[in-house]
């Protein structure tokens, strides 16, 4: 079976301005480094219902967002996010794109999934956006894999280079999700630490600046990837920041293309064991172009097997 790449153009319109990192150019260097791939397939993102959105975030908070949407120009929710005319669907492609990628999945139309998607949105909480982040694509696919599709356990693995707040806020009192995230300490948003535990399904892997391959693989190695066994999910989701490369401007871990590889490679092995190959990926942050467009096609290679 394929890999699928799930993407929607309409992601491209999302428009924070000219000298904001998070850019639409960011998902065309991706889109470009994977059109090669073999045993890939594209399928369009459909929209996020409105059901699936609310089993993560409060109707309240999704309806003031949609209101807040221009019809030009842009308007900050805070210093870092802001809304563009096309963000409000951009952001509906992406929660619709981890939908559907679950549903394909479990459906066993594919192998796995990679969303090919922006806004990112593990910064987002369940009632306030932040951090470039408007829907938490991630949790709202889990939710959706729970209520829509039968599942009980869900695992979410986050390697991006910042904690993901807004997903451990979300799952934090619900031992059903297990979060297991690496990443830079001290840095934005400042959360993160190794006591925050939730009810025993929150796992950080703090990694000191300056921290490389040896120290990312370490952790995962000896927490991060047996807190994932002992958990047993019956589906995998990949919180997939390609900002801990060590030529991205946004931190400063020192990881490279095949760091990618290989955590991609170890939990898609797992996928395969244990969860009848129930694994999908939704792209986070990466903000040098080159080295997320490379990590990227090595996290997807991976992904195919």
């Amino acid at each position: 079976m394929t890999t699928l790449i799930i993407h929607h153009d309409a992601c491209l319109a999302h428009d924070p301005g000219p000298q904001h990192p998070e850019s639409p150019a960011r998902l065309k260097a991706v889109l470009g480094a994977l059109e090669e791939l073999p045993h890939t397939e594209r399928l369009p993102a459909p929209l996020a219902t409105t059901e699936a959105i609310e089993r993560a975030h409060p109707g309240d908070y999704w309806r003031a967002i949609v209101a807040a949407g221009p019809a030009d120009d842009r308007v900050a929710l805070d210093p870092d996010t802001l809304l563009s005319p096309g963000s409000i669907d951009a952001a509906l492609r992406g929660a619709g794109a981890a939908c559907f990628a679950v549903e394909q999945v479990l459906g066993g139309r594919a192998q796995n999934a990679f969303c090919a998607v922006r806004p990112p949105g593990h910064h987002a909480e369940a009632d306030r956006a932040m951090g470039f982040c408007l829907l938490n694509n991630a949790a709202i696919a889990a939710r959706h894999a729970q209520a829509a599709c039968g599942l009980e356990r869900i695992a979410i693995l986050d390697f991006d280079v910042h904690h993901g707040n807004g997903t451990q806020a979300i799952f934090e009192s619900s031992p059903d999700v297990l979060y297991v995230s690496s990443h830079q300490v001290p840095l934005y948003p400042g959360t993160g630490s190794a006591d925050e535990v939730g009810q025993g399904n929150i796992l950080n892997l703090p990694l000191s600046p300056g921290s490389g391959s040896r120290e990312f693989r370490r952790a995962w190695t000896q927490s991060g990837l047996p807190a994932l066994h002992a958990f047993r999910p019956e589906f995998i989701i990949f919180s997939a920041g390609f900002d801990a490369h060590a030529l991205d401007p946004l931190g400063q871990i020192e990881l490279v293309e095949d760091d990618f590889t290989w955590i991609t490679t170890a939990v898609r092995e797992y996928a395969e064991q244990q969860c009848a190959g129930g694994l999908i990926s939704i792209l986070e942050g990466g903000y040098h172009l080159d080295a997320l467009a490379a990590s990227a096609a090595a996290h997807v290679a991976a992904l195919t097997n």
